[in-house]
């Protein structure tokens, strides 16, 4: 049954992937996520069913539009792959628990705005309320089931906590983090505040451990100037991604 969970989130993963490029595209443009239809970028024809496999379709026609013979950027298969992975993660970390449909969700958001980020240096807010009201929902039908409410009411506590530290820093100098990063603090709050305070903490700490390293291992390499901001986004997100799949081990000698 293990088996069944993994090939089913790494399938769900795939056409999940396949929404988040979607995302990723329209919103940073101010378009509808729902219409009009996928379509070629280059010379606008529609794409059809068939060509609209997750990762499958990319292979195929060999990362070119079936008309016009155009590119299609890597990005679609490579957020469609990263998204099943991490999926699989989910499944592998959780197993057959309540609380996967809300990791899947924070995840999910997660890859969606750190690319967005890279791309725009900017979290929208349309992405990052919608998965704190996903990702909320999860974590409260997972409470009504399992009837673990004082988890949850940690977990609300984590994230206004994680939220008042951001805003104040966000208002003592707007140059240190974007108030995209303050809103996303309630989410990672909230999702690893369900895991533990501690998880809360590691999350913070390697976001900030991977921050600095990158960020100054990119100015040492001449790829960014010293004052130029950093996608915070992606690094709170891989210090998340830390935290939820290294965490009980990292934790385990303060147990």
């Amino acid at each position: 049954m293990f088996t069944v969970l993994i090939v089913g989130c790494a399938v769900l993963g795939l056409l999940i992937g396949s929404f988040l490029n979607v995302v990723i595209y329209r919103v940073p443009r101010n378009d509808s996520i729902v219409s009009p239809r996928s379509a070629c970028p280059s010379c606008a024809a529609p794409i059809a069913a068939r060509d609209n496999v997750p990762l499958l379709s990319w292979l195929v026609l060999r990362g070119h539009c079936r008309h016009c013979h155009a590119s299609i950027d890597v990005r679609y298969p490579i957020v469609e792959l990263a998204t099943a992975l991490l999926f699989v993660g989910v499944a592998i970390r959780f197993g057959f628990n309540w609380d996967v449909p809300a990791f899947l969700l924070l995840f999910a958001g997660l890859l969606a705005l750190s690319w967005i980020d890279v791309e725009h240096l900017v979290l929208p807010k349309r992405v990052v309320y919608a998965q704190l009201v996903m990702v909320a929902a999860a974590l409260l039908a997972d409470a009504l089931i399992t009837h673990q409410w004082q988890r949850l009411l940690e977990a609300v506590a984590c994230s206004i906590g994680w939220f008042a530290l951001f805003f104040i820093l966000n208002l003592i100098n707007p140059h240190w983090l974007g108030f995209g990063d303050v809103r996303l603090a309630l989410v990672l709050g909230l999702a690893l505040g369900w895991l533990g305070f501690g998880d809360v903490v590691l999350g913070f700490f390697a976001a900030n451990l991977i921050g600095a390293v990158v960020g100054v291992a990119l100015i040492i390499a001449g790829t960014i100037e010293r004052n130029r901001p950093i996608p915070y986004g992606v690094v709170l997100s891989l210090g998340a991604g830390v935290s939820v799949f290294a965490g009980p081990a990292l934790l385990a000698p303060f147990h």
